[in-house]
């Protein structure tokens, strides 16, 4: 009875004492860390963006929309799309320019954009104003 005892006792029910598996285990499961830390850091994090509606005023009825609006686009900035457009009836027959575009938040600004289409004093009242939502 007594050697049945000591039997039970070497019989491990719950893994193995055997440093060497749990050592394998160790590296395989490091090695997975790792390259689940490589693939995390190669994916792009997401970018914020923003859908802007601009209104560009003229400063009369006699100012050149059309050459106002080659003036809007001929903003190029990293993270800057320009979308459609269309003019919009104000009042006393002046029509201001409506024109979308896309940017990247941390890229462009409503602030930036206003002071580069502010430049072009020739054709934009500086009254312009803007609504931002995506």
């Amino acid at each position: 009875a007594a050697a049945e005892e000591d039997e039970d006792d070497d019989i491990d029910l719950f893994g193995s004492d055997d440093e060497e598996e749990d050592q394998e285990a160790a590296k395989v499961r490091e090695e997975r860390l790792r390259q689940y830390a490589e693939k995390k850091a190669k994916k792009p994090g997401l970018i914020a963006k923003s859908s802007i509606l601009l209104d560009v005023k003229p400063w009369d009825d006699e100012t050149d929309m059309a050459k106002m609006e080659e003036c809007v686009r001929s903003i190029h900035m990293d993270g800057l799309v320009w979308g459609a457009s269309k003019l919009v009836p104000v009042g006393y027959g002046i029509k201001k320019l409506q024109i979308q575009c896309v940017v990247e938040d941390e890229k462009v600004g409503t602030d930036i954009l206003e002071e580069e289409i502010t430049k072009f004093e020739d054709y934009v009242s500086l009254g312009m104003g803007c609504g931002k939502g995506l």
